[in-house]
């Protein structure tokens, strides 16, 4: 039997480096086997010279090599970092930016936890992208690197091979789209279940984002987004979502926005999405039957979203993620007792 190479992943630790970004790949992704049950994937941290660094909590972190790491690595990940010579001056070290770089020329798949992004922005490798970072250092990112265009509304971004974050847990969030890319959103949800997480969140950065607090912010639009997820097979208005929340369309359509850093409508779109790749995941129902489900309205139409999503086909989808997918570890006999949220 021949046992799967796993996916190599290599995270860059720079001085002092985020304890939290640094731990976030190697606890998501190492919960993932084959159905072997060998490891899916490998991570390994790295620091430019292979030397221990000091986080930003006060303690420090022993690499597991340095530089040389990211010359085999699929995955090239970048923790969050406090360098003040990324952060102020928006430079890295020319060596660094040069190991970014061929990774990146060999299509190797480059990721940015929080300001990690100003490596990679200060490596070249975002001009011309979309990038996200945390919210609070983006007037900074903007005055060193005009060249990328920021946008401080989602939790993560992909951009040709390029994937960033923003700040906090949402280095988790970009670390099971990987899992779900790369697996299967049944693999992903299990991961997130068994580290009691969601699976996806709602929205964006800018729920999270400090905004003034006005008298009328005591109302939520979370009733409407649960029955849209309740109801995804039908058409509900913006009058209807507005009248079931008690607001007007224009109060809702703002409030929406500002919870969740989406419009309704994409909002609706990205959960009819995910349903639809659960479907195709874990049952054999025909294709205009899922689209009817998913509130798509025909197979023609849920192949166009998938397309242009996705760039893929539905068979194509299921294909990939229904044959020799792998499995979540620990396979726990109490892990089929737990029911997991917002799945």
């Amino acid at each position: 039997m021949t046992v799967a190479t796993p996916h190599h992943v290599a995270v860059l630790a720079l001085a002092p480096v985020v304890a939290f970004d640094l731990s976030i790949p190697a606890q998501m992704l190492s919960a993932v086997e084959t159905r072997a049950g060998t490891a899916a994937y490998e991570v390994r941290t790295l620091t430019p010279d292979g030397s221990p660094v000091p986080t930003v909590n006060g303690y420090g972190v022993t690499p597991q090599g340095d530089l040389s790491l990211l010359e085999d690595a699929d995955t090239v990940i970048v923790a969050g970092t406090r360098c003040p010579e990324v952060l102020e001056a928006g430079a890295v070290d020319a060596s660094v930016a040069e190991a970014l770089r061929r990774a990146a020329r060999r299509r190797a798949r480059v990721v940015s936890l929080c300001t990690g992004s100003f490596v990679l922005a200060a490596a070249g490798l975002l001009d011309g992208r979309r990038a996200a970072t945390h919210w609070r250092y983006a007037q900074r990112f903007r005055r060193l690197f005009p060249a990328v265009d920021l946008d401080t509304g989602p939790l993560f971004l992909a951009d040709r091979g390029i994937l960033t974050s923003a700040g906090g847990a949402a280095a988790i969030d970009l670390c099971l789209h990987m899992i779900r890319e790369d697996h299967g959103s049944s693999v992903a949800n299990r991961v997130a279940r068994y580290n009691v997480v969601a699976p996806m969140r709602d929205g964006g950065q800018a729920q999270y984002i400090e905004h003034p607090v006005r008298e009328d912010a005591g109302t939520s639009t979370a009733g409407a987004r649960a029955l849209m997820a309740e109801h995804l097979d039908r058409r509900l208005s913006l009058k209807d979502l507005a009248a079931h929340c008690h607001m007007s369309v224009r109060t809702f359509t703002r409030r929406f926005r500002q919870e969740t850093g989406l419009s309704p409508a994409a909002w609706l779109a990205s959960a009819r999405l995910a349903h639809v790749r659960h479907l195709l995941e874990s049952t054999e129902l025909p294709v205009d039957d899922i689209a009817t489900r998913a509130g798509l309205g025909s197979g023609t139409n849920l192949r166009q979203h998938m397309r242009t999503a996705l760039d893929t086909t539905p068979s194509a989808y299921r294909r990939a993620f229904r044959s020799a997918a792998p499995a979540c570890a620990p396979s726990l006999p109490e892990d089929r007792q737990v029911r997991p949220s917002g799945t």
